[in-house]
């Protein structure tokens, strides 16, 4: 059965299709989110829709908690869809637990047309039948109930059995063009017949899959490579749907490469780097992490790897993805965060992380007008330096504490004259006019006393009297942060210092 036996869509710019269609367990996942953005993309692209639906009848598994967190995680990185769940559209409903009457239509559909037949045999009959035959067990069901009689059905009936329903698939190849993988051939016989439909009138993923995508006119699949042996099943059963008049054309394929973790393995779901809640947390910004996560497969340039959304959307095409795998690189992924962080606009950045510094207790959520303007003044002393959002809390906490906090690091870093520096740097800004006290001020007054008088280096002379300001080694400019927490706090905490090394 190849392509040229049945209609396969030519949609092109806005007549594209695509959807979104996770099943609502567990946090959403990175590799998911690439499955979005490259959906999400392929239709901005074209200038077509994105579906967004919930594949959601598996009850034992699926969650209503699972599912707000994926709205929160599409809304959090702004990936947009044209109808779906929490939006409408013309083919409501989009959650698969509600479209169970859709699915009995179209499986009666199937049955008028031929398509499907009763199957009755059991797993272990199925195994007894192979093993008298000489068949390998993992070969599966044998196709044995395509040729039932009435009689047969009725025999089974009142033996109070119930069946399932199998699509009969052709006994002939399936081979149709993946977009990323080029032509691919699943040969004859290298599947069964299959259920498509449980006894009981329970359908199945194999089922609702392809006649959702169908029903909602869906042009492209755009999925991962792990579902890949799935898309024969797929084609054979668009077939069935075409004959019984459905749809008029089976969609486009392509499937992605896998996100590997460590080694050759696919990222798994415990994998830290795979929680994106977690790397929410960690401080990345939508534009960092979409950016890179849109590198797991696909590049704008040879030498290019950080560019914008707008830019992805216009460059982006399925077919320039490259079908080997991809594999998350941590560090990787936060240099190109710090990239996008050092793009925003200050105010911008001023206000992405007030949430990170409320979460770590410097600030009220909401902030007061006074810490609100310590924020605007000091972000840009730190924007150019971090990475993640989550630093900053560590970068700037100084400024909304009465007692600094040393860092164990810090203090076993400082030279054994110290005492004798923080003494120094009080009386040369002690000195410095209130109304003069600027960064340019008090990096001219501590030079004088520490470099000139002293004889120090600067990397020397200035470690005392930053770490008495932000209890770290590393921070935000020191005569900054000092213009900022004022003469008097800076003195302050100079002695502080001084006495705590003398206690």
């Amino acid at each position: 059965m190849s392509e040229t036996s049945y209609p396969t869509t030519t949609a092109t710019g806005a007549d594209v299709r695509v959807r979104f269609c996770p099943s609502p367990t567990g946090l959403p996942h990175v590799g998911l989110v690439r499955t979005a953005l490259f959906n999400w993309a392929y239709a901005r692209h074209h200038g077509g829709a994105m579906v967004f639906r919930i594949e959601d009848t598996d009850a034992a598994r699926d969650s209503e908690e699972s599912y707000r967190q994926l709205l929160d995680a599409l809304t959090w990185l702004e990936i947009d869809w044209d109808e779906g769940v929490e939006k409408g559209g013309p083919h409501e409903p989009y959650r698969q637990s509600q479209r169970h009457d859709i699915y009995a239509g179209v499986l009666e559909k199937l049955i008028a047309a031929g398509a499907v037949y009763e199957s009755y045999s059991t797993a272990a009959e199925i195994d007894a039948r192979n093993e008298a035959a000489g068949r390998a067990k993992q070969l599966g069901y044998d196709n044995h109930d395509r040729h039932l009689t009435d009689e047969q059905k009725a025999a089974f009936r009142a033996e109070g059995r119930e069946p399932a329903w199998r699509l009969r698939v052709p006994d002939e190849d399936v081979t149709y063009t993946d977009l990323i993988r080029g032509e691919v051939t699943f040969p004859a016989g290298s599947f069964p017949d299959f259920v498509i439909v449980r006894a009981g009138g329970v359908p199945l993923y194999t089922f609702v899959n392809p006649v959702d995508d169908a029903l909602m006119g869906i042009t492209h699949v755009l999925r991962g490579e792990d579902l890949m042996p799935s898309t024969a099943r797929q084609l054979a059963l668009y077939r069935a749907l075409i004959d019984a008049g459905v749809t008029s054309f089976i969609p486009r394929f392509g499937h992605m490469p896998l996100v590997l973790g460590d080694g050759t393995k696919k990222l798994s779901k415990r994998d830290p780097r795979a929680d994106l809640f977690l790397q929410r947390e960690k401080g990345f910004v939508p534009e960092g992490l979409l950016n890179y996560l849109a590198l797991l497969g696909w590049s704008i340039a040879p030498d290019r790897d950080v560019f914008s959304l707008q830019e992805f959307i216009a460059a982006f095409d399925i077919v320039d993805v490259n079908p080997n795998p991809a594999r998350f690189d941590q560090k990787k992924a936060e240099s190109i965060n710090g990239d996008h962080i050092r793009m925003l606009q200050p105010a911008d950045f001023a206000a992405r992380i007030v949430p990170y510094l409320a979460e770590a207790g410097f600030i009220a959520q909401p902030p007061t007008e006074a810490q609100l303007a310590t924020i605007a003044a000091s972000a840009p002393l730190v924007q150019e330096r971090v990475q993640m959002l989550g630093e900053v809390p560590g970068m700037l906490g100084f400024l909304f504490v009465d007692d600094v906090v040393y860092d164990e690091d810090a203090l076993q870093g400082l030279p054994a004259n110290a005492g004798e520096v923080l003494v120094a740097s009080v009386g040369a800004i002690e000195v410095v006019p209130d109304s003069e006290f600027t960064a340019a001020a008090i990096q001219a007054a501590l030079a004088s006393a520490l470099v000139d008088d002293l004889g120090l280096k600067p990397r020397i002379a200035y470690g005392p009297p930053r770490v008495a300001i932000t209890g770290r080694r590393v921070s935000p400019p020191l005569f900054e942060s000092m213009e900022l927490l004022g003469k008097a706090e800076s003195v302050r905490r100079l002695g502080a210092l001084v006495d705590h090394l003398a206690g």
